[in-house]
């Protein structure tokens, strides 16, 4: 089936280009030319449309094994091509723990019948305790992962995290690390600061955060190696990471697009769809953030999808899970920082941004959307089986189209 985009803009890094006509056929995307300029079995409309590759998701939740009923591999799935992701990092916190060949194998197998490429991150520790080493070297070499970590929990102890990136050059591995001190937070809930002091609720402080990513430099210093540091939200801990590039170590790191629209000030209610780990910090901290995304200190954005089922969420502000749903808000999130940061970086940390960062080849893939297009965000267009969003319920701008992958053009407005 061919089908002819009228007016299309290409964004990429370098820039947003002018309008031109695309063609799919024989499960490929090219410029219309006269040599391809035939009778087409559909003409669409595209010119208030943009185009580019097929966006990276870096930390992307799932619940299936163990948790179907937040997230399974088909929902999760049917949520990335909505959302326009052709590719998402699988955290390894399911049930159990995605720590073997055979638990690799099973996410695989079952997900491989859909477009989008699930990337494992294989646990590091054994019920990712903190303890005892997985089989790094076997998940390697029967499965094929490189990306290794702990996903939503952080790796604090300082001789597993040495001996982890000591076994990681091997293979040119990459720990992807979510740096924070757990005692430090200790049953926090949010930022701390004015407003939780106000609020009464336990805070979180930036030392946390920064403790440790200044002691995980160190061991990199040490040991050398590939460390990915995940959901970066504090001025410190972005400066940290600057300084350690110019250094020359081989770090890279990303942040939660919500961390750029919230902050510690919008949980004067105690929605508990706004209790995310790392918290929301304040205005100081956003706008490091945003600075480290222009200079490229950051280099990847994310979802940092977190689906949790309503018992585990819809509580007392103290005792709900951490945690958003974040694939399907994710264009409508970038369009409303595309004034501030522009197209061309925001597309940049979803593309070649988190693409330089992976150690797979990923397959050829596109992504089509129209940053005007305006939709409810309810149980009807809701491909998760989860809802904890701040947005659900609202009208959002800004809709996913198609996404092209593996010789497929795949509709994601439907």
């Amino acid at each position: 089936m061919s089908i002819l985009f009228k007016g299309l803009r290409l964004v990429n890094s370098n820039g947003l280009n002018e309008s031109k006509d695309y063609v799919f056929d024989n499960g490929e995307l090219t410029l219309a030319t006269s040599s391809n300029s035939f009778k087409f079995d559909q003409e669409i409309d595209s010119s208030n449309w943009l185009l580019s590759e097929g966006w990276i998701d870096l930390r992307c939740s799932m619940g299936e094994p163990g948790y179907e009923y937040k997230e399974s591999i088909e929902s999760l799935a049917e949520s990335l091509v909505s959302s326009g992701f052709s590719a998402a990092v699988i955290l390894p916190n399911t049930d159990p723990v995605i720590q073997s060949k055979g638990d690799v194998d099973f996410v695989l197998n079952r997900s491989k019948k859909y477009t989008p490429e699930f990337l494992i991150q294989g646990a590091v520790t054994k019920d990712t305790d903190g303890e005892n080493l997985t089989e790094i070297l076997d998940m390697h070499h029967q499965s094929g992962v490189s990306i290794f970590g702990e996903g939503n929990k952080p790796l604090a102890n300082g001789d597993r995290y040495m001996k982890i990136l000591q076994y990681l050059q091997k293979f040119n591995g990459v720990l992807f690390d979510h740096a924070y001190d757990p005692l430090l937070a200790i049953f926090g809930h949010m930022h701390e600061g004015e407003n939780s002091t106000m609020l009464g609720v336990k805070g979180i402080p930036n030392l946390a955060e920064d403790v440790a990513i200044q002691r995980n430099l160190e061991i990199i210093r040490y040991t050398g190696g590939r460390v990915h540091f995940q959901t970066v939200n504090t001025a410190k801990g972005v400066n940290l990471i600057r300084g350690a590039k110019a250094e020359g170590l081989n770090v890279t790191a990303d942040i939660s697009i919500y961390q750029l629209l919230f902050s510690d000030g919008d949980l004067m209610d105690f929605d508990p769809n706004l209790k995310v780990l790392p918290p929301f910090r304040g205005i100081l901290d956003r706008d490091a953030l945003m600075e480290g995304l222009k200079d490229g200190t950051i280099d990847a954005l994310v979802s940092n999808h977190q689906p949790e089922d309503r018992d585990s969420k819809f509580m007392e502000f103290d005792l709900a899970n951490f945690g958003m749903a974040g694939l399907q808000t994710f264009l409508p999130a970038l369009v409303k920082l595309e004034n501030e940061l522009g197209w061309p970086l925001l597309i940049e940390k979803i593309t070649s941004g988190p693409k330089a960062i992976l150690p797979h080849k990923l397959c050829k893939s596109w992504t089509i959307f129209d940053p005007e297009a305006k939709w409810d965000f309810d149980d009807k267009s809701n491909k998760s089986l989860s809802s904890n969003s701040p947005w659900y319920g609202k009208k959002l701008k800004g809709q996913v189209k198609y996404v092209i992958q593996k010789g497929q053009l795949v509709q994601s407005d439907v």
